[in-house]
């Protein structure tokens, strides 16, 4: 049976996982090579690693070795688009963790550079295989909750203390990371926001602080109210400054609200819809019936990573349709952008956004950016495979 030979640039943090996966969990798939500037990293794979994985130091090395079919991109977030498009033109297949970069302007030219190839583009959009986000979206879809109205996240779950940041000289940086909550703790809930409703906002007003709770140079509270073009708004709240946190989504339609919290998906779906209910009642103080149903959902949080991974695979073997297409990356990364240019420049931003004037103004917060390689303070606990 043919498979399909994969290299993984970036093995830190993520990265040895889905080393772990290759080898042991997708069918179809063999890990024969990874990359890393590291040498300790390199040092890693080799004791860690089959001794037929093969180790580089450089990307074009890698690209040029012909020992891979597909290239698991998993490095800091400013490398994703160029290390994208330069696997593109080896012909390589390409699947990048989250988020698709930065900036939209360079996501842009990575979406371009895969249209122009015949490889398979994915991205490791792995919440989008969790059962409560896939039935959601089933269910607004099928007309089951009427036309959207209004959307509320509050995602605060997020608690990261002073010595999370202090692992890392590169973590909450403009340099580093290019973001904070918004570009490291959120990309999966602002892909789903858009994902399951099937809606980008028209225009964005958001109010970001940056260093709020935390010795950081970037945003760690966000509070961002969206306008949709059929007239919805939404509202989509984060911090990682807030103990204990909330994870609620709920979205509210003609036909009821739908919300998800708790790990469960509950319906409050009303017998008539409300315009009609509005239409035809002449008592005053009433309201439609409403009936509270709890959705059945499948047990457990999806095949994640492992499944993102798989269906990856089997695009390449067998043409099936991809979960996360690389392209869609561009959305989730244009509502942060959105968030930072309305804060930063203290108006709306409509969408599309200005890429030019946000990565100007991004480019500005980098020069002034602490960034450094090296940990900012005392490692005090071991951070792998987080974000």
């Amino acid at each position: 049976m043919k498979k399909v030979r994969f290299g993984i640039i970036g093995v830190g943090n993520m990265g040895r996982a889905h080393a772990h996966n290759l080898l042991k969990e997708v069918k179809g798939a063999e890990l024969t090579a990874v990359c890393d500037i590291s040498p300790d990293r390199l040092e890693w794979a080799a004791e860690q690693l089959p001794a037929h994985v093969q180790r580089f130091s450089s990307s074009e090395e890698l690209f040029e070795s012909g020992c891979i079919d597909a290239v698991l991109i998993s490095t800091p977030h400013y490398d994703h688009p160029p290390l994208a498009i330069q696997a593109f033109k080896h012909g390589i297949h390409v699947l990048i963790e989250k988020p698709a970069g930065v900036y939209t302007k360079a996501v842009q030219e990575m979406n371009d550079a895969a249209a122009q190839s015949d490889r398979i583009f994915g991205i490791m959009y792995n919440q989008r295989t969790n059962p409560l986000y896939q039935k959601l979206r089933e269910l607004i879809a099928s007309g089951e909750l009427g036309e959207i109205r209004r959307t509320n996240w509050i995602i605060t779950n997020w608690y990261r203390s002073q010595s999370y940041y202090n692992s890392g000289g590169w973590r909450a940086t403009w340099a580093g990371e290019g973001g904070g909550v918004l570009l490291n703790q959120d990309p999966h809930q602002l892909d789903l926001w858009q994902w399951t409703t099937g809606m980008m906002p028209k225009r964005v007003r958001a109010f970001c602080h940056f260093g709020k709770y935390r010795n950081i140079e970037v945003e760690d509270d966000v509070t961002a109210y969206v306008e949709y073009e059929n007239g919805a708004t939404g509202l989509f709240i984060t911090t990682t400054g807030e103990a204990p946190g909330t994870n609620r989504f709920e979205i509210t339609g003609d036909n009821g609200k739908i919300v998800i919290e708790d790990d469960k998906l509950t319906f409050w779906r009303l017998r008539t819809p409300e315009p009609e209910f509005n239409a035809a009642y002449t008592g005053g103080f009433g309201q439609p019936e409403c009936w509270k149903c709890e959705i059945p959902v499948d047990a457990g949080s999806g095949e994640q990573h492992v499944g993102i991974l798989r269906n990856f695979t089997n695009a390449i073997l067998t043409g099936e349709s991809l979960i996360a297409p690389g392209e869609e990356g561009i959305h989730g990364l244009t509502l942060s952008n959105a968030m930072y240019l309305s804060a930063w420049t203290d108006n709306w931003v409509d969408l599309p956004i200005d890429a030019d004037l946000f990565y100007e103004q991004l480019m500005e917060k980098v020069q002034n950016s602490t960034f450094r390689k090296e940990s900012s303070g005392p490692r005090t606990l071991d951070v792998s495979g987080t974000h």
